[in-house]
């Protein structure tokens, strides 16, 4: 199995949860919400064979953003994963937006020339997201939980980026059509950990399974395919914490 969004470092008990992720050989990419959270992290996952961590900055963290800079272009060259970063034009973060835009802007600055996967967070900002990934020609990106348009998400798939699917999502009207839009050869799977109650990938491959009209055993091979053939574009950066 493969989660490649979910936030162990916020857990009561990281080191517990990654370690019985390890056991199970599901492949874990940990998000962190600043660059100081990776620093922390980071010597922890550096012998795990399935678990790696992500450089962040999670817009919702905007204002912290400005002091992190440093940190953030101090270990960009320790992982291949970048995320959570993007844009949340929601009630929650819009008093943020343009602090937000500027992080971005920062972020993917610092990785157009490095082969990096970014997980991207772009809540009511999933047009503007994807305007700044075609911007500074990004290539490698993943966009997690997508809740936005069909017409955008259209232009998300006629591009090549991927979607990572959750619980959340196979639960709801609005997330069903999103995911029966999505090519199943950009389709991947996560779990948000710990903000869902349900974080089984289990039920969103036996939901896909479903919708693809195939076995539950083909389905999770569809989605490791899927994921192997995104590491391959950032080989051999993939084989780095």
């Amino acid at each position: 199995m493969i989660d490649v969004h979910c936030h162990f470092d916020m857990d009561d008990n990281p080191v517990k949860y990654i370690t019985e992720n390890e056991r199970k050989k599901i492949i874990t990419i940990g998000m962190t919400n600043l660059p100081s959270h990776f620093q922390l992290g980071r010597n922890h996952v550096r012998n795990y064979k399935y678990i790696r961590l992500a450089l962040g900055l999670h817009p919702l963290r905007a204002y912290e953003h400005a002091k992190e800079y440093s940190k953030f272009g101090q270990y960009i060259n320790e992982t291949s994963y970048i995320g959570e970063v993007g844009l949340d034009f929601s009630r929650e973060g819009f008093s943020t937006k343009e602090i937000q835009i500027k992080s971005f802007e920062f972020v993917l600055d610092c990785i157009k020339t490095n082969n990096k996967i970014l997980s991207l967070h772009s809540r009511r900002a999933e047009k503007e997201t994807l305007e700044m990934l075609n911007e500074k020609r990004i290539k490698n990106a993943i966009f997690h939980w997508y809740s936005g348009s069909l017409s955008t998400l259209r232009s998300i798939v006629s591009l090549g980026f991927y979607f990572s699917i959750n619980s959340a999502m196979i639960q709801s009207d609005n997330g069903k059509k999103i995911i029966s839009e999505i090519p199943k050869e950009l389709v991947l799977t996560e779990t948000d950990f710990p903000f869902l109650s349900n974080n089984n990938i289990s039920d969103v491959q036996i939901f896909l399974s479903k919708l693809w009209n195939v076995t539950e055993t083909e389905s999770e091979k569809i989605i490791a395919d899927n994921f192997n053939r995104l590491l391959k574009k950032i080989k051999p950066a993939a084989n780095m914490q």
